[in-house]
């Protein structure tokens, strides 16, 4: 039996797009937040607690889509045409977020203003149209003989929008969970004030989106309420129940690491459910990973460098991580 190189490169795409989202997630966070943190003082630690890494996290970002190019040319280039515009978007939001970093601290005191909602504005929009893309590649695009035939404004339609929305609300959470790890006092404090809301806001749209999501698409609401495999599944929403009991547990405790690993769950949770609906389809709604998959020849080519490069990424990743652990407080150099 060969190896499925189709199954591999599933895997790697999948591993980095979630190593993405939850590791750009709470720095896109700390840009939706920033409207709730008024004091400088507090926006410069929010700030620096993500400035040494927030770069790195986009690493994955860049993995997934060249992966996606190498491996399966077919959703590369029907994704990309379909959703051209959000993903345009999306690239400005996170432009404009990375001029904010770089600007921000080196900005006068009465221009500062303007680099803050560059980082709001920017993260905000990033983190939108990244939902709206999923949200629309969830819905299925419509291909013929190997070409996207839908309009280029089909991801208009109530259910991207509200994924979008959706995710916004999830790297808020991140966001908050990030800082009462990171920050202490005033800050850590607020934090934990608006954590609760976002959660249960979070918690009303994962609902929503596994209600909605199956009652579009019969085969996906086949695939989670058949025997055997709604007992296979079960674990899954009982899995996120769980998490959301032990955030609330930890919040009410005041416990600074918790709600941060519960959110983190929470999101390969989701992401999780999100796969088992989909699976095997990489191009929703009917083209399996292995009809999309490129030759084998350039799988086998790209797969090497892959595995080569990866250990590096998760090595150098999981250093500057350590290196900059611990609170961060004001007064701290940081970002400058």
């Amino acid at each position: 039996m060969g190896i499925d190189l189709a199954l591999i490169w599933a895997i790697i795409i999948g591993f980095g797009v979630m190593m993405y989202v939850i590791m750009d997630g709470f720095d896109l966070g700390i840009g939706i937040l920033y409207p709730f943190i008024p004091d400088k003082e507090h926006r410069d630690v929010a700030m620096n607690t993500v400035a040494p890494v927030w770069d790195g996290n986009e690493t994955w970002l860049v993995l997934g889509g060249a992966g996606l190019l190498a491996a399966f040319p077919l959703v590369y280039s029907v994704v990309l045409t379909a959703l051209y515009l959000p993903l345009i978007f999306m690239l400005l939001g996170l432009i404009f977020r990375g001029i904010a970093f770089e600007f921000r601290f080196k900005a006068r005191d009465h221009e500062r203003h303007v680099w803050d909602k560059a980082f709001i504005g920017g993260s905000f929009t990033a983190t939108f149209f990244q939902g709206v893309v999923l949200g629309a590649y969830i819905s299925g695009l419509p291909v013929e003989n190997g070409a996207y035939t839908g309009g280029p404004l089909d991801w208009i339609a109530p259910f991207p929008l509200f994924t979008g929305i959706s995710l916004v609300f999830a790297y808020a959470l991140l966001g908050s969970t990030w800082l009462i790890m990171k920050s202490e006092g005033e800050l850590q404090l607020r934090m934990f004030h608006l954590t609760r809301p976002l959660s249960a806001i979070l918690l009303v749209a994962i609902v929503v989106i596994s209600i909605w999501t199956p009652l579009r698409d019969p085969a996906i609401a086949a695939r989670w309420f058949s025997f055997p495999n709604l007992i296979w599944f079960a674990p899954v929403p009982l899995l996120v129940t769980l998490a959301m009991v032990i955030l609330w547990r930890a919040l009410t405790r005041g416990q600074p690491v918790a709600p941060f690993l519960c959110t983190l769950a929470l999101m390969f949770l989701g992401y999780a459910g999100l796969a088992i609906s989909g699976w095997p389809n990489i191009l929703p709604p009917d083209i399996s990973l292995w009809q999309a998959a490129a030759p084998p020849q350039s799988m086998g080519f790209a797969l090497v460098g892959a595995l080569l490069i990866i250990p590096f990424i998760l090595m150098y990743t999981a250093f500057a991580y350590y290196v900059f652990r611990g609170k961060v407080r004001p007064g701290d150099q940081g970002y400058h």
